[in-house]
């Protein structure tokens, strides 16, 4: 940690700058990312086995709830992580990488949905599978529909709808918290194109007036709407047709683009930002304020990111550990409505909340393992295809391979 009197003017009131006490692997990204890919399983237990609203959205007033926020926490770290490939890697490679660490674990959870999931809970409801390979909204029809990741169907031959008859199930999605990953490819597609004039750090300031603009959206949002701002706004709204992708939110884009923005911000700026305790605390007062009485999109969103990097850098060093090798965040989160839904159709919630809860998480836990071992982790094997090798000798050549963050699940 550097010596506080040896700090710069602006800094002695703090640990020293981002720049210096985050880099590599010498931080809890991995725990967070845990934290917050559990906290969405957490949230969805409510509605999803027993038709109630979702964890946080009464305290918040309405504005979000638990697994929102943590999706906006992921839109955060992702990014940090993402501008910092972006600015370390050919365009050409960034795209390639990031299409490695998101799109199998998607495609082989899809699959998993469609073709082994669904048709057991279809045989459980009906005794036979006769009537689901060719239903209007079968399993084909499934994954034609989301293969670009923009989910185009939701169920699957009227499994949910079966559950909903018989008084277990309460949406009608198979893996409704899909829906963010278009999401986060469109802010990928954002930090390639201003990547593709050779530096993320020569565009700094356009990202600075994207953020700017994002964040006087949200603002404008917040101060036309009164308190609870964002609440229909940031759920709601006019539909963008993307081309492959479908339909998107356009509050979504600006919403979840805004809290990117602020982790691409960060780490083009990093030498600015400090690393306060009193910060960090002051930022949890206007978290939980905020939260609780209103304009959290405005205001709790780039206090709750900063908290979350404060907690990266200033958690004890055991923390470091956890997730640093082996990070299971993402299965967690594309495997755990899955999952929750199964458990309804199966009648798992007779057992009471807390029953349903702890077999969600053991049940996300466990395929996000698999899914971690056999897809996603052999996928990025494939990252330095056609990468020029560095020097033997000498000055060690631009970096064409991946770095310490490309190896982190940085997506939701």
């Amino acid at each position: 940690m550097p010596d506080r009197r040896a700090l710069p003017a602006g800094f002695r009131w703090s640990h020293g700058p981002v720049s210096e006490l985050f880099s590599g692997r010498n931080n809890s990204l991995g725990l967070l990312r845990l934290f917050l890919a559990s906290a969405v399983v957490v949230s969805h237990a409510g509605i999803l086995g027993f038709g109630s609203h979702e964890i946080g959205h009464g305290f918040s007033q309405g504005q979000i709830d638990l697994g929102k926020m943590a999706v906006f926490g992921f839109f955060f770290l992702s990014g940090i992580l993402v501008t910092r490939s972006g600015n370390r890697l050919p365009v050409g490679r960034f795209l390639w990488h990031r299409a490695l660490r998101l799109l199998p674990g998607f495609w082989v959870c899809t699959a998993v949905t469609a073709f082994a999931v669904a048709p057991f809970l279809y045989w459980r409801q009906h005794g036979s599978t006769a009537g689901f390979w060719d239903h209007p909204q079968g399993p084909f029809a499934y994954v034609q529909a989301n293969w670009a990741v923009g989910v185009g169907q939701w169920g699957i031959s009227g499994v949910m709808e079966t559950g909903a008859t018989k008084g277990l199930t309460h949406n009608a999605a198979m893996n409704g918290a899909l829906w963010s990953l278009a999401y986060e490819i469109l802010c990928y597609l954002g930090v390639g194109l201003l990547a593709l004039g050779g530096s993320l750090v020569r565009s700094r300031r356009t990202v600075l007036a994207v953020a700017a603009v994002l964040g006087g959206l949200v603002v404008g949002d917040a101060v036309g709407n009164r308190l609870n701002a964002g609440a229909g706004t940031a759920a709601h709204g006019g539909d963008l047709v993307i081309p492959l992708m479908g339909p998107h939110s356009v509050n979504y884009m600006v919403y979840l683009g805004f809290a990117f923005a602020l982790g691409a911000v960060l780490e083009l700026y990093k030498e600015r930002v400090p690393v306060s305790d009193p910060l960090a605390a002051l930022s949890t007062v206007v978290f939980v304020l905020t939260l609780h009485f209103g304009y959290f999109f405005a205001l709790g969103v780039p206090a709750f990111c900063y908290l979350l990097l404060w907690l990266a850098i200033r958690l004890p060093k055991p923390f470091q550990r956890i997730g640093a090798k082996h990070d299971y965040s993402y299965g967690i989160y594309i495997y755990g409505f899955l999952v929750q839904q199964a458990l309804a159709v199966l009648g798992g919630a007779r057992w009471g909340f807390a029953a349903y809860l702890g077999l969600s998480l053991a049940g996300a836990l466990i395929a996000a393992v698999l899914s971690w071992h056999l897809v996603e982790r052999p996928a990025m094997r494939l990252k330095d295809i056609g990468a020029r090798r560095r020097p033997a000798q000498g000055v060690p050549g631009p970096r064409q391979g991946a770095t310490a963050e490309d190896q982190r699940p940085v997506s939701v």
